[in-house]
């Protein structure tokens, strides 16, 4: 039993690194940056490197497109990239939101440990909310419309730093959700983890 969970946990965290590597991560100037050339006519309409959810939905074959939700023409990037500004916004704000109830719940999870079994159902419903604004987050930088430009940027910079806590943070969560009534100790490591990459990848944006 204990080497199946092993196993689950394996393709868990596996998957999360491949999906975490995926992403673009960006500094909040680049979140929105929608420079345009001084020759316009040789831009594209979409970006040559997108993530794979984006091309999913946004990219020449996505859904949206087949479809018809959303034509590839100029004016409708037009509002996608006005649409991908409210929702990285949004993502930013909700990422906030949930920085602190991640501290609630880290306090609410200090207290159970030490003893007050009386806010074991705090400490999951709290466990609920903090994966609802999580997921949720996620959920609006992952599928918001691609940018118009999108540079593959050498070095070691907030983008990559943003991109290697994000593959942490993300694992971490899964971790977390996992060893939730299976492993006291793994779990409690595991929200360590999550708050801390977490925390971090919230303050690159900032600083």
């Amino acid at each position: 039993m204990k080497s199946q969970q092993n196993s689950t946990l394996f393709y868990l965290i596996l998957f999360s690194i491949i999906f975490c590597l995926n992403l673009n991560a960006q500094t909040e100037d680049e979140l929105f940056n929608m420079i345009t050339p001084e020759d316009e006519t040789e831009i594209a309409i979409l970006p040559e490197r997108m993530i794979f959810t984006q091309r999913l939905l946004w990219g020449h074959n996505g859904l949206f497109r087949k479809t018809g939700i959303a034509p590839l023409n100029l004016e409708m990037r037009e509002k996608e990239l006005k649409l991908r500004k409210i929702m990285l916004k949004t993502h930013q704000y909700i990422g906030y939101t949930t920085l602190l109830a991640m501290i609630a719940q880290g306090i609410i999870g200090g207290k159970l440990y030490n003893g007050e079994s009386d806010l074991y159902e705090t400490h999951k419903r709290m466990g609920k909310i903090v994966n609802f604004g999580y997921f949720t987050g996620a959920g609006l930088s992952l599928f918001s419309p691609p940018p118009l430009l999108n540079r593959k940027v050498r070095g070691l910079n907030s983008i990559k730093a943003h991109k290697i806590l994000a593959t942490i943070h993300f694992s971490a969560m899964l971790s977390t959700n996992y060893f939730s009534d299976r492993d006291r100790g793994a779990h409690k490591a595991s929200a360590y983890t999550l708050f801390g990459s977490f925390a971090a990848a919230v303050l690159v944006f900032k600083f």
